[in-house]
């Protein structure tokens, strides 16, 4: 790694800090302009969008009745969690990205699942060795303690503007008069039926499989249980959630067989959401702001700031395509070494989005024969304990759901929801699916004893792929929202929504569309569906890179640009999203 003298330190610290503070960026990720100027009012109308248009309706439902994009945000985002739940749900948790138009100030609510108190280290280890993902995955111990609904009150109570009641009202029309199920929910049946306990666990047996059968394409389905749920949730707010009989269905899940796990009614009671910072850094003369650990957010800096350095001059379509893959394999393998619960490890985020580090680190570029690994903090970091981690062993399934809003006053909010794998955990509560969020930690333990900075530590987060992310000018004026699922690959495919629009030039479906690329490790994952994605990796593999072939990517961004026209949205055509919009 580049050392640099005393002097070169000192000066080139000063540079940084001076375009930062011309850029209007600090790590608190307040951004302000003249704080006595009057904003002037919004001029662009609203926008939402997500991953179905039943959702998108509900939103918009909130939207039009005065709402903002927090209460959209909710109302949308309890639709989902009936309609698709195979992606997230109440029994899940959530990370949600709120800009406040008027203060510019940014906000980051940290709704992820925690461990239970009694989880240990080698929970998942038996006496014939590490659980495989799928005997974990439908486990008890997978269970961890749901975030969302606490996420929903906080975010309601610091930023809402309707009715907290009110909210709750599309959705439980919804559960109460049934919605109809849509092709990539009955998709996901026959395949689940096979694959896992979908259709042999209780509860969820009985609603997605009547009568042994699973649900079809255009069948109209009630969930009367959720309806009942939510309405509880809407008179007493979190607590009946949290505690009583909802609480205990809870439980009770996570406590049956296979591997019964060990959620108390002691882990929901005493669930919190943690506001934590936003963290920001340049793209060019951008600025780019997004979720701090445990989150991957800062993957997003470290992607962009690595593509800068990595891409030649007047590179070719080619030659940025591979800059952008040797640059999701340095931050990936940063990502993956050094991510974990900030509140019980010492993430040495602010390190790895320096762009000093980041402008060093990309000398590291590797053969693309060769395995990445992680990058020296060392010589920018004082803590010396981050170097003593062990190599990750985590496993993340596909999954998880995004949306992304802009309200009629310019406030917006990108949230990524989840309960990991599909349908979570497959185990039933009250009318919704219990999350599997237990298996985003590493199962395996270290061979040699040195800790894992993504460890099962009782109460602890597991580190996230989720990355709701914006991007704001030079003058500190919001240009994008954007976000995605997708577990490990999320990275990825948030990364190639903003360079795709930022710097190759495309309009947001064409980003959105764009063949996905994840360059995790060895192996670089090119979507080939299109003729563009078999001439990526034709490409590739042309300069050496070990490629492997998908027809198909489990991305599902939504993304919203401001221009000087007004609000573009694009909804990913790999799910059933779609986008609306207010004048």
């Amino acid at each position: 790694m580049h050392q640099y003298s005393a002097l070169q330190w000192i000066s080139r610290c000063c540079v940084i800090l001076w375009v930062l503070c011309l850029q209007g960026c600090d790590q608190s990720a307040t951004i302000k302009a003249d704080e006595d100027a009057k904003r002037a009012p919004w001029p662009h109308g609203a926008m939402i969008t997500a991953a179905n248009p039943l959702a998108v309706d509900a939103g918009k439902r909130m939207l039009v009745e005065g709402g903002n994009a927090v209460d959209a945000a909710i109302a949308a985002h309890l639709v989902l969690g009936l309609v698709e739940p195979q992606s997230s749900g109440l029994g899940g948790g959530a990370f949600l990205l709120h800009y406040d138009y008027a203060s510019r100030a940014t906000t980051f609510l940290d709704g992820r699942e925690t461990a239970p108190a009694a989880a240990t280290p080698d929970m998942f280890i038996t006496e014939q060795g590490v659980m495989g993902y799928i005997e974990a995955w439908t486990s008890g111990k997978s269970v961890g303690t749901p975030g969302t609904v606490a996420l929903y009150f906080e975010a309601h109570q610091r930023l809402g503007k309707l009715p907290w009641t009110t909210l709750f009202e599309p959705a439980i029309e919804l559960a109460e008069g049934g919605f109809i199920v849509s092709p990539r929910l009955a998709g996901y049946l026959p395949m689940m039926a096979k694959r896992s306990l979908l259709a042999k666990n209780p509860g969820v047996r009985d609603y997605f499989y009547p009568e042994g059968i699973p649900l079809s394409e255009g069948t109209r389905l009630k969930n009367p249980a959720y309806a009942a749920t939510l309405k509880r949730i809407a008179l007493e707010g979190p607590k009946a959630f949290y505690t009583g009989e909802i609480a205990a269905s809870m439980v009770e899940a996570a406590r049956q067989l296979p591997h019964s796990g060990s959620l108390s009614l002691d882990d929901l009671a005493n669930y919190s959401v943690k506001v934590r910072p936003v963290i920001c850094g340049p793209f060019r003369d951008l600025n780019l702001c997004t979720t701090a650990p445990p989150s991957s957010g800062a993957a997003q800096i470290m992607v962009t700031s690595l593509y800068g350095h990595l891409k030649p001059q007047d590179a070719s379509s080619d030659d940025r395509i591979a800059a952008f893959v040797d640059a999701q394999r340095l931050a990936y393998a940063d990502r993956d070494h050094y991510f974990g619960d900030p509140d019980e490890i010492d993430v040495p985020v602010d390190t790895l989005i320096n762009p000093l580090y980041l402008e060093a680190r990309a000398k590291d570029r590797f053969a693309p024969s060769e395995d990445p690994t992680p990058g020296n903090v060392s010589a920018f970091n004082q803590r010396s304990d981050t170097a003593a981690f062990a190599p990750d062993t985590t496993e993340e399934m596909a999954g998880t759901t995004h949306l992304s809003i802009i309200d009629s006053f310019g406030n917006a909010v990108a949230m990524t929801a989840t309960v990991e794998g599909p349908f979570g955990s497959q185990r039933w509560a009250s009318g919704f699916v219990m999350n599997n969020e237990m298996t985003d930690f590493a199962k395996a333990v270290s061979d040699d004893g040195r800790p894992l900075a993504n460890a099962v530590a009782p109460n602890r987060r597991p580190r996230s792929s989720m990355s709701p992310t914006m991007v704001f000018d030079a003058l500190g004026e919001l240009i994008l929202v954007t976000g995605s699922p997708g577990g490990n690959s999320i990275p990825a495919y948030v990364a190639k929504s903003i360079i795709g629009i930022l710097d190759w030039g495309l309009t947001p479906q064409a980003a959105v569309n764009h063949p996905n690329i994840i360059a995790r490790g060895e192996t670089v994952r090119v979507e080939v569906s299109s003729e563009a994605g078999k001439s990526i990796a034709r490409n590739l593999e042309s300069r050496g890179y070990d490629v492997k072939r998908r027809e198909g990517e489990n991305s599902g961004l939504h993304v919203i640009q401001v221009t000087p026209d007004g609000l573009e949205g694009a909804a990913d055509p790999r799910r059933e999203g779609t986008v609306a919009a207010l004048p």
